[in-house]
């Protein structure tokens, strides 16, 4: 190969394989200033008739490729998120529910002790 790479293709494969997105990249550097198709064709080490063949598909569009992943801005703040309205669920036979001010709620059973209550609470506000 022109750049020092060796590729080995074993039996089964006897011809490259060239992802669309390859084969763009490749045709977009025959379109740059001072640029020969022969030139390209050796740099890949492809023919330059696969290279015409595969710019003619590009014009009519044959190639799809998948959408690139894109990055989308972040911004960070300090504030918790807003928590969406509470429906008020009634609370089943045999339990206590608790709803802090800041919409936490807590569905404890009837048979909690007062100060077993006392600590959950404290931990929460704390």
């Amino acid at each position: 190969m022109a750049d020092g790479t060796i590729e080995i293709i074993d039996g089964r494969a006897r011809r490259r394989r060239w992802s669309a997105a390859e084969k763009l990249r490749i045709v977009a550097e025959t379109h740059e200033p001072g640029t020969t198709i022969r030139a390209v064709a050796a740099r890949h080490d492809v023919y330059p008739s696969l290279l015409r063949t595969w710019r003619r598909q590009a014009r009519e569009g044959q190639f799809v490729t998948q959408s690139m992943a894109h990055f989308v801005p972040v911004r960070l703040s300090d504030a918790p998120p807003p928590r969406s309205p509470l429906v008020a669920e009634p609370a089943p036979a045999g339990l206590i529910e608790v709803v802090l001010p800041d919409g936490v709620r807590l569905r404890l059973g009837a048979d909690i002790s007062t100060i077993a209550l006392r600590r959950v609470i404290a931990v929460l506000r704390g």
